[in-house]
C-alpha cells in the first residue's frame, strides 16, 4: 500500500498480551493510527520464563527495540532434552536467524512490560473488555462493556485463547483440553539445588511429565515449570504440594528437591489448552494473530514467538500488498501454513522414541554425546 494510505488506515487492536502488543509496534511504525484495546484494568503478566527465539529477535531489531528486550533477557546458546534422572536424549543449539544465534530468556512479565514500554503513550486503552464486533466490509465497529464503542479500517483480534473475534466472526468452535496440567513458578538460582550452571533451557521427562528449567540468570532466578498428565479440564484446577510431588516421583533427587521446597502460594496452575486449526483467519478489514488465530500447547515454545511473528508478517502484508483486503490474505497466506505445523508438532507426544518426531530432521543424541 502507499505510504499515505498507510497513514490514514486506523487500525483497532484488540489485546494487548504479546501479540497485540506486538502488532502494535509493527503497524505503527508504517505511519496508520494504532490503538490497542485491553479487558484489563492493569497489564501484568503472572507464569514464569519464555524463550525469545533468534527470528523474533529480529524482529525487534527491525522496530528498533531490541536492546529494551535484550537487557531483561539471558542470552542462551543451546537447549537439552534429558530423561528423569538426567541421562541426555538431545542436546541442540537453537536455530539460527542470520546473524543472530541466541535464543532469548525472559520473564514474561518483564517481556510484557518491555513490549507496553515502546509503544507511544496513550495508544493502549485500559478496562477495555470487547462485547461485540460488527464486520461492515470495508471497516468494523467495536463495542465494549464499558459503554465505549469505536470504529476501524481493520480490527487485529489478539485476544487470546478465548478470543471474542474469533468465536463471534470465524469459529465457535471451544478450546481443546490437553489432558494435561502446567504448574509454573520463578525460584531463586540458590533455591536450584546446584542445577542451574549457564543459561540454557533443560527440559526432564518421564512418565508423561516433564520438568523445564529455564535459567533467567539476569534476575538470579530459574523459571520451574511442571506439566504433566491429568484428567481435569478446569481452566484454573485445584492441586495440593503433595500432588505435585507425585507427578515428580522417579525424577531426579534435587529436581524432588526443589519441588518439595516450593511455596505453593507463588505457583501458577493451569489446565493446558491450544485450539484446533481456524479455517479463515481474515474477513476484509478483520484479522486475527497470535493465540486468537492458532493457539498451540507449550511443548516447543513457540506460542509468543509465533504471535510477534504474525505482528511482523502483517506489517509487511500492509506495506507489500496493494489494499487492506489483499493484505489480509497475504498474511494469513504467508503465516498459516507454518502456525499449523507448529500447532501439528505440538501436540506430539513426549516419549524418548517420539522426540525425533517433535523435532524433525534432529537426531536424538545418543547417552553421554556433546
Amino acid at each position: 500500500m502507499q505510504l499515505s494510505d498507510l497513514q490514514n488506515l486506523k487500525i483497532a487492536v484488540i489485546g494487548a498480551g504479546y501479540g497485540g502488543a506486538a502488532a502494535a509496534k509493527a503497524l505503527s511504525l508504517l505511519g496508520a493510527r494504532v490503538d490497542v484495546y485491553e479487558q484489563a484494568s492493569r497489564i501484568r503478566e503472572v507464569g514464569a520464563g519464555i524463550g525469545l527465539r533468534p527470528a523474533t529477535m529480529n524482529r525487534f531489531r527491525e522496530w528498533g527495540v531490541f536492546d529494551a528486550i535484550a537487557e531483561v533477557t539471558s542470552p542462551s546458546d543451546y537447549f537439552e532434552i534429558l530423561t528423569a534422572t538426567g541421562d541426555p536424549i538431545m542436546k541442540e543449539a537453537w536455530p539460527a536467524a542470520g546473524e543472530q544465534t541466541h535464543t532469548h530468556l525472559i520473564h514474561r512479565g518483564d517481556f510484557i512490560d518491555a513490549l507496553m514500554g515502546v509503544l507511544p503513550e496513550g495508544m493502549v486503552h485500559l478496562g477495555h473488555k470487547l462485547e461485540t464486533i460488527e464486520d461492515r466490509g470495508d471497516s468494523a465497529a467495536l463495542t465494549f462493556a464499558n459503554g465505549a464503542t469505536a470504529e476501524a479500517d481493520l480490527v487485529v483480534g489478539a485476544d487470546g485463547i478465548r478470543s471474542v473475534v474469533r468465536h463471534q466472526l470465524f469459529s465457535q468452535k471451544a478450546p481443546v483440553f490437553a489432558g494435561e496440567h502446567a504448574y509454573r513458578t520463578v525460584i531463586s538460582v540458590d533455591d536450584a539445588h546446584g542445577m542451574v550452571v549457564d543459561d540454557n533451557l533443560r527440559m526432564y521427562i518421564g512418565r508423561g511429565t516433564k520438568i523445564y528449567l529455564l535459567p533467567l540468570r539476569h534476575r538470579g532466578q530459574v523459571s520451574f515449570d511442571i506439566t504433566a498428565l491429568h484428567p481435569d479440564g478446569t481452566w484454573a484446577p485445584e492441586v495440593t504440594k503433595e500432588d505435585l510431588l507425585r507427578t515428580v516421583e522417579g525424577f531426579d533427587e534435587r529436581l524432588v528437591n526443589i519441588t518439595r521446597d516450593l511455596d505453593m502460594d507463588t505457583v501458577n496452575i493451569r489446565a493446558v489448552y491450544d485450539i484446533d486449526p481456524v479455517g479463515t483467519w481474515h474477513s476484509d478489514s478483520v484479522v486475527l494473530v497470535g493465540d486468537a488465530a492458532h493457539s498451540m500447547l507449550h511443548h516447543q515454545g513457540q506460542g509468543a514467538n509465533s504471535a510477534i511473528e504474525d505482528g511482523g508478517a502483517l506489517a509487511d502484508a500492509l506495506r507489500a500488498a496493494g489494499s487492506v483486503k489483499e493484505a489480509l490474505a497475504l498474511y494469513q497466506a504467508t503465516r498459516k501454513p507454518v502456525t499449523d505445523e507448529l500447532q501439528r508438532i505440538s501436540r506430539q507426544g513426549w516419549t524418548e522414541d517420539e522426540i525425533d518426531e517433535v523435532f524433525p530432521g534432529q537426531r536424538p543424541a545418543t547417552a553421554g554425546q556433546e
